[in-house]
This record gives structure tokens, sequence and C-alpha cells, in this order.
């Protein structure tokens, strides 16, 4: 179990600042215009918890999903 937990670490430290890229770029309000402040950070910390999946396609949950989140919030 905990080889499992680490390779998703790992692959998701791999990919994160990639995602938080797409996620910065996701972070528009309903009529088109650039989100800013606290409205940004929550629109893109909810796009990372969206897309932390593992390798094999299921939902990271526990220590996984917050460093995943962390690492990809971090990286926008």
């Amino acid at each position: 179990m905990k080889t499992i937990i680490l390779a998703a670490l790992i692959g998701s430290f791999s990919i994160g600042s990639a995602l938080a890229q797409s996620c910065e770029s996701k972070a528009v309000s309903k009529d088109g215009k650039p989100l800013a402040g606290a409205a940004k950070m929550s629109s893109i910390k909810k796009c990372c918890e969206d897309s932390a999946v593992s390798a094999d396609g299921k939902k990271l949950s526990g220590a996984a999903k917050n460093s995943y989140v962390a690492k990809c919030v971090k990286g926008g």
C-alpha cells in the first residue's frame, strides 16, 4: 500500500506544475475576465483537487491528495 502511495506522489510531483499552469489559465469569470486574489486561488485549488488522480485513474485521497494539491497550487 505504501509503495502505491509513494508512486502516486512521485508521479504527481512531475506533473503538478504543468497542471497548475493549465488551472491558472482556467481561472476566469463567467464573462471571460481573469480572476484575481482569493477568487483566483480558490479556482486554482478547486481545479487542482479535481485533477488529483493516480496513474491508474483513481482519485487520490488523504496525504497523497493533500501533497498533490499543495504542489499543484504552489506551481501556479
